[in-house]
């Protein structure tokens, strides 16, 4: 029975915090840049000191967790929208930005520019070039495919446009912003800028409700296994305690 039990709420816990990911990726269907994360699970088995299970008890105690979320790096759809400011990033890379934390990365390309005259992300923060942050005073703007910015015909800069090599895990750091392993990003040779252009939210909407009632039911599926062992549990120890002395 404790198996059992134990099962179920290591169920519960898992298939709570995928429904985290799933609604956090339904809230961004309409957010520029924005990638999906898939739930990623994976088995752990109870084990009692250095005592050897058998096959019944180790299919018993095999227990489902979540072992965390892997990013969707699927290219999400171009959009045309004709402000010189909106970037999309067409391929793999990434745009690189300058935050409190640190360098981060970004897909999310709709900039602006800032009272000072830099070129800034949506959040405010400034989208660096390959000689740091992009100044940008004067119109009209026009970007290359390699990311060259030029103000009335004269260079401004070149946007600093990075990939990163297969393997390599990025984590949400939080909107449209990512991080990843030092060291890790390399210049961009397989992606190409497109001017006027923003890259729509990669989360397939009806996927994703789908996931949602799924993983709602298998919530609900474990919250009546709990419940079934706790009443036996509780029947068990009204039946035996009285016997007790």
């Amino acid at each position: 029975m404790d198996s059992g039990l134990y099962a179920a709420c290591a169920g519960l816990i898992s298939r709570t915090q995928a429904l985290d990911t799933i609604a956090n990726n339904l809230a961004n269907t309409s957010t520029v840049g924005f990638r999906a994360s898939h739930n990623v699970f994976r088995s752990i088995l109870a084990k009692t000191g250095n005592t050897a299970l058998s096959a019944l008890n180790q299919d018993a105690n095999d227990y489902g967790v979540l072992s965390g979320t892997q990013l969707d790096t699927t290219q999400g759809a171009l959009v045309n929208t004709n402000n010189p400011l909106d970037f999309a990033m067409e391929g793999p890379g990434y745009f690189a930005v300058e935050t409190a934390a640190g360098t981060e990365f970004t897909r999310g390309g709709n900039f602006r520019v800032s009272p000072k005259g830099e070129l800034i992300t949506a959040s405010g923060d400034p989208v660096m070039g390959d000689n740091g942050p992009i100044t940008i005073v004067g119109q009209p703007v026009s970007v290359s495919t390699d990311g060259t910015i030029s103000v009335n015909g004269a260079i401004s800069g070149r946007l600093k446009m990075v990939e990163f090599p297969s393997g390599v895990a990025l984590q949400s750091a939080g909107g449209t912003y990512y991080t990843a392993p030092a060291g890790t990003a390399v210049a961009a040779t397989s992606s190409q800028v497109r001017q006027g252009m923003l890259e729509s939210s990669n989360v397939n909407p009806v996927t994703s409700v789908v996931e949602m009632m799924t993983a709602q039911r298998e919530v609900e599926a474990m919250r009546r296994v709990i419940t079934m062992f706790s009443t036996e549990i509780d029947k068990t120890a009204a039946q035996e305690l009285p016997k007790v002395g």
